[in-house]
């Protein structure tokens, strides 16, 4: 149940703009879009967030290494200044934004950025010194892991996991310890913000903990991410939370990874796709989006051309049956009625039961191989189901038909029209040995690929 009746609020881990999106990455948006339209769907009102980190976030789950903004200003030979990160990190959230138009993902309620809000970073670290799970060293604030003993809790990983993940360092306390703040040091003294603690960057876990409560309040519905953030990022955002005095998120939920090749897809890895590159193949992004509708949002998916062709594919001929219904008005008998009425549950049952996509999209090509419906209540069905799917099942394609097939639709309706039955059948049949449907409707001949 959520925490206030009819309404959902809803974090999102946001991307880190340094780069391009690449399509593994974008499978989290996809499925947080679904989820929000779920709950849409089932009248609920939502509120989420997606933040957007431009600081702080090192190249892994360790302490150390170099961040990921300051990595993309060398690599752009930009100076290392706050103002030219914050210019890199506009180009590419700009380029995110227009990846989520693409894939028909509604914009988040807000997009926080982590640079905006570093007084509330500089509260929370301030906060939990005075509740005593704070020290200092070298080079940085650090959280005490061993004053949360819950820590781990989330996706029950084990110590042994997490100080594998974290790593060493001589001035932890623990190995699972983890940076709320970073002091600039000597390679970056020009870059940081001042805090009664030390110039430096928030730890880009404290950026998350910090932005949620912010925009979400102390307490809230659901946390989502990548199954990657389970083990050191979410346990350390429940952790400085919890540490803080807050409930935080009730629910948490994680999609699994795009794999390429048996590996996930990763910049780092130079294994990555992204969604310009699949535009330049003249591939539909919603494809994409078809693509992982076909799988559980929490099941590792393996990626290959063949599997999103195949995608595509559906996707165009889902389109045509689409396309190829009559909007003539048509009485829908009792009997009718029923099975519409059992088909919208069935669907509402399958979005409901932890996202069924998969299921949800089956009930589609159901729907549209009835022969108990008419055509207009099946258009009416379809397009209510895609207000969740968000697959555009009304977008019109333009079907390239050779010249000569064009000739021979002309010649078949000039021979219905004059009532040549006989040579109006052999040009249907020289239409379909290039491959095409020819369907008589009432709003005129309709010619598909087959």
């Amino acid at each position: 149940m959520p925490i206030e009746a009819g309404k959902v609020s809803m974090y999102n881990c946001g991307p880190t703009v340094y780069d391009y999106a690449h399509i593994g990455n974008l499978r989290s948006y996809i499925f947080a879009d679904v989820l929000r339209k779920m709950f849409e769907y089932n009248k609920y009102e939502v509120k989420q967030i997606i933040n957007i980190t431009d600081i702080g976030h090192l190249s892994g789950d360790t302490d150390d290494g170099e961040d990921k903004m300051t990595k993309a200003l060398k690599r752009e030979s930009r100076p290392l200044t706050l103002a030219a990160m914050r210019e890199v990190a506009n180009f590419y959230f700009a380029k995110f934004k227009k990846d989520l138009k693409d894939l028909n993902i509604k914009p988040a309620s807000e997009f926080p950025f982590a640079s905006d809000n570093i007084k509330e970073d500089i509260d929370l670290v301030t906060r939990l010194t005075d509740n005593g799970f704070t020290y200092k060293t070298s080079d940085g604030i650090y959280f005490d892991t061993t004053k949360f003993p819950e820590y781990g809790k989330l996706g029950n990983v084990k110590r042994y996991e997490t100080e594998s993940r974290i790593g060493l360092n001589p001035e932890k306390k623990n190995p699972r310890d983890f940076a709320l703040w970073k002091f600039s040091g000597k390679l970056n003294s020009e870059l940081g913000y001042e805090a009664p603690f030390g110039k430096g960057f928030p730890g880009w876990h404290i950026e998350c903990t910090a932005m949620s409560v912010k925009y979400l309040g102390p307490e809230f519905d659901i946390h989502t991410g990548g199954i990657d953030h389970i083990p050191v990022h979410h346990n350390n955002e429940i952790a400085q939370a919890r540490g803080a005095g807050y409930a935080y998120s009730h629910y948490w939920m994680h999609n699994a990874f795009l794999n390429i090749e048996g590996e996930k897809m990763a910049k780092s890895a130079g294994s990555f796709i992204t969604l310009k590159v699949l535009k330049k193949m003249k591939i539909e992004p919603l494809a994409l989006r078809y693509l992982y509708l076909g799988a559980r949002y929490s099941s590792p998916l393996q990626f290959s051309w063949e599997a999103l062709e195949g995608a595509g594919t559906a996707l165009s001929r889902l389109r045509e049956k689409i396309l190829g219904l009559s909007d003539k008005t048509v009485d829908t008998l009792t009997d009718q009625k029923m099975l519409l009425k059992d088909y919208k549950k069935r669907f509402q049952t399958s979005i409901n039961d932890d996202l069924d996509t998969a299921t949800a999209l089956a009930l589609v090509w159901e729907i549209l191989k009835s022969e108990e419906i008419n055509d207009k209540d099946k258009k009416k069905l379809v397009m209510a189901f895609d207000k969740v799917l968000g697959i555009k099942v009304t977008k019109k394609i333009k079907l390239k038909i050779p010249e000569n097939l064009g000739r021979l639709v002309e010649e078949r309706d000039k021979a219905r029209t004059e009532k040549d039955f006989g040579k109006s059948d052999e040009i249907r049949k020289e239409i379909e040995s290039f491959g095409f449907d020819v369907m008589d409707t009432p709003d005129g001949t309709k010619v598909q690929k087959k």
